[in-house]
């Protein structure tokens, strides 16, 4: 160890010399490592008890120290961030010994860095979009394989927790589907790569002749589907009343009238 590091430990266990304020923990031809125990004022008068372990290569203080710190007031994350912020004030300081430094703009800056964190760790627990439920109705052209095809659309739709309706109605095929956003684009994504039919040659393929027809946010007030069924109908005035029962009347006479 440099003679300046092997000062700067003597110095800090003189400042710091309550007992199990400073302690040395190893010392040896790798380097030195010593905690610190400290109580600063945070946010509100707050009192926080920090410990602050410094790890101090053979070459410090011409390189950083490992420091980690702990906090019975504060979370995982946020111990995390005052780390990431200590190591950033550090850089100022290379070439000559830091910790006692590093300290003293903690105790002056924690309420501040304490706000910070809290804000960062709002932001990270706060879900990326409120998505709500969407309604996205497809229109298939053809399906050649109609008993492995249904039984397919159905898994997909109970594994991604998608409610809605797979609708026969004479040579027209619907797929009304409710949910995340997310998850309908991940249905989506199944559809479109996957084998789900045949060829006229009865090789399997997959589906070429999808389109969507409508997509939007489902409004809070409609009705919703509680599961997903398969049905046929069989009249145009028995397809558009179960639109106009969860209230998608204006989907039906949109997207849907055109097509018979």
């Amino acid at each position: 160890m440099s003679e300046a590091a092997l000062d700067e430990i003597s110095a800090l266990s003189a400042i710091y010399c309550a007992q199990g304020e400073c302690e040395v923990l190893s010392h040896s031809d790798n380097g030195i490592t010593a905690a610190i125990q400290t109580s600063l004022q945070g946010v509100k008068d707050s009192e926080i008890h920090l410990r602050l372990l410094f790890e101090l290569p053979v070459t410090y203080p011409s390189c950083l120290p490992n420091i980690s710190v702990s906090s019975k007031e504060l979370t995982r994350t946020q111990c995390s961030i005052l780390k990431d912020k200590l190591l950033e004030q550090a850089k100022q300081h290379i070439l000559e010994p830091m910790i006692h430094n590093l300290i003293l703009w903690l105790q002056q800056n924690l309420k501040y860095l304490i706000k910070e964190t809290e804000t960062s760790v709002l932001e990270e627990n706060r879900p990326l979009t409120d998505e709500g439920t969407w309604t996205v109705l497809l229109h298939l052209d053809h399906m050649r394989a109609k008993n492995k095809y249904v039984k397919t659309v159905e898994k997909w739709a109970t594994d991604l927790k998608l409610c809605g309706r797979l609708m026969f109605m004479g040579k027209i095929i619907l797929i009304l589907l409710q949910g995340e956003k997310s998850r309908i684009r991940e249905y989506l994504v199944l559809q479109k790569t996957c084998k789900v039919d045949v060829d006229s040659s009865g090789r399997k393929c997959k589906e070429k002749m999808l389109s969507v027809l409508s997509e939007a946010r489902l409004p809070s007030e409609h009705k919703r589907f509680h599961s997903f069924e398969v049905q046929e109908y069989s009249s145009v005035g028995e397809l558009k009343k179960e639109f106009e029962d969860v209230g998608l009347g204006t989907v039906f006479t949109e997207f849907v009238q055109s097509l018979f």
